[in-house]
């Protein structure tokens, strides 16, 4: 285990982010049948804080099973059962269409993009929770991450008047909407690559209105903290730890 130091006004607190594995990693949970959905599971059973984890339009890939597992480990004095379900049910978007630099690879993500709206996937969270809840009676309070795509997702749901989360994390989210922020009840951070409109992201953290982070990390690109993640580049990999360093404090200091 390494101890990171405090960056952009942050405490140590308890974090301490494990060794991160480049290449080969063996995730640590398990998959099961969740709300009618693969859903991988990590974490400790005593648990009493739940994180629904939506990922990235590429799905399982090893970056953020990894990531999943950092957040369920990371924190020594509170421990956080993670739930990723598969909202693709086995065909998510190929990584061999990226960088949509043909016509058919662009035709391909169209289609994709118009079956996998992130909008439906919000709207199906809180029965989600539901279903985690009858199962998990353990897990008293529940909480938010998402990627990317799952970014929007977070944006929309907790935006929504059905928002059954305490506390919400997007990370190097597509589609922000600065208007959306004022809607949002709970503590929220925010973690751009620098590929997202800075603009739009300084606009959404002035329309926060409850406890919050937002940072830009300007030198990575979309999907660094997922499957976009090359952590075979060191400078990647410290920045990947950062993130979820950062998300793990703001849990930690934020939610009730």
């Amino acid at each position: 285990m390494s101890t990171m130091k405090a960056t952009h006004g942050h405490s140590q607190a308890c974090c301490n982010i494990p060794p991160v594995v480049s290449s080969g990693y063996v995730p640590k949970g398990l998959y099961e049948e969740l709300g009618g959905m693969k859903t991988y599971v990590t974490g400790p059973e005593e648990a009493t804080r739940g994180i629904v984890s939506v990922f990235d339009i590429f799905g399982y890939f090893d970056q953020t099973l990894q990531g999943a597992d950092i957040l369920a480990t990371g924190d020594q004095h509170q421990k956080y059962k993670v739930f990723m379900p598969d909202w693709f049910h086995g065909s998510p978007c190929p990584i061999e269409w990226y960088p949509p630099n043909t016509q058919q690879k662009q035709k391909q993500l169209g289609e994709w993009f118009g079956r996998n709206m992130p909008h439906g996937v919000a709207a199906a969270l809180p029965s989600y929770i539901a279903a985690l809840k009858a199962a998990n009676p353990s897990i008293k309070s529940w909480g938010l991450i998402g990627y990317c795509w799952g970014g929007k997702v977070t944006e929309l749901v907790t935006a929504s008047e059905d928002n059954p989360f305490k506390i919400a994390a997007a990370c190097h989210p597509a589609m922000v909407d600065p208007s959306a922020a004022e809607k949002i009840p709970v503590p929220y951070i925010l973690l751009s690559s620098g590929e997202e409109s800075a603009e739009d992201v300084k606009k959404f953290e002035t329309n926060l209105k409850v406890p919050s982070h937002v940072e830009i990390f300007g030198d990575q690109v979309h999907g660094w903290m997922a499957a976009r993640a090359d952590l075979d580049n060191p400078r990647v990999q410290a920045e990947y730890s950062r993130g979820y360093q950062t998300v793990l404090e703001f849990f930690g200091k934020h939610w009730d």
